[in-house]
């Protein structure tokens, strides 16, 4: 059970941050559905429901995704789709149910690094650049990377609108589990972007094998070697899920036809 000392909404980002900041044992509440799950007691809990961070906005160059904004809106909304096709649908339709993916909001879920995530995974494929309040701008792929947690507030999530194409691939065990698997690849001036997630860790970018693709004519063949160079770069770990070799076998195939259908 979660129990609160405190518990405000915040009319705006600046001030959420400002009581967040001052209280050792604050927590910011995204959409709460995973902070629900534990038992622990909360002294200030920070609802952000209220702080104007649910939109998604175009810009000249850019598409504006605000940390409030639900899985279910990424899932349907059509300024998205426009510019990516089916790609972050594909990354999010499959997580649980409409109701959770009514509650679920990115900016939690991006923040928090889940290695589980599906959306993750797409967003570090777009090369997405992350706003936090306090932070300033970072790229996604540098915040993955970082070991320690931020005492910060995630603003918003920033994707560049000129990419080709992008394609999400997954495999799970039924349609509404967490991915065994999962793979995202983009294609932007004819350069190709591959990150791999729920090793089951946090979500990576292959290197070895983007450096390999986009030194070679994209073909079956290349294209296999392109996934199979990923698996032997990438580490994998063993859950209820599947054991770390299958994961090293799924990602080949996965990252193969994802390339295979940015190239078409």
């Amino acid at each position: 059970m979660i129990t609160f000392g405190e518990y405000i909404k915040p009319k705006s980002i600046e001030e959420a941050y400002e009581s967040f900041k001052l209280k050792k044992n604050a927590t910011i509440i995204g959409g709460g559905c995973y902070i629900r799950l534990g038992n622990r007691r909360i002294g200030l809990a920070i609802d952000l429901c209220d702080a104007g961070l649910n939109y998604i906005n175009e810009t000249d160059d850019t598409i504006e995704i605000g940390a409030m904004t639900t899985f279910r809106e990424l899932e349907t909304n059509n300024l998205l789709a426009s510019h990516f096709g089916t790609m972050i649908s594909d990354s999010v339709k499959h997580i649980i149910g409409v109701q959770l993916r009514n509650i679920i909001t990115i900016g939690a879920t991006v923040f928090s690094k889940y290695g589980f995530s599906d959306p993750v995974t797409a967003f570090l494929a777009l090369d997405a650049e992350l706003v936090l309040y306090n932070g300033g701008e970072i790229s996604l792929e540098e915040y993955l990377k970082e070991e320690d947690r931020r005492k910060d507030i995630l603003e918003k999530i920033v994707l560049s609108k000129n990419i080709d194409k992008a394609v999400f691939q997954s495999m799970r065990n039924s349609q509404v589990d967490y991915a065994i698997l999962n793979a995202a690849v983009s294609k932007k001036d004819n350069k190709i972007r591959i990150a791999v997630g729920a090793r089951p860790r946090t979500a990576t970018l292959a290197y070895e094998a983007m450096k390999y693709i986009n030194s070679n004519e994209i073909n079956e063949e290349s294209a296999y070697r392109a996934g199979e160079i990923a698996a032997q770069e990438l580490t994998f770990g063993s859950n209820t899920r599947g054991s770390a070799e299958y994961r090293k076998e799924l990602c080949k195939v996965l990252v193969k036809r994802a390339i295979m259908e940015v190239s078409k």
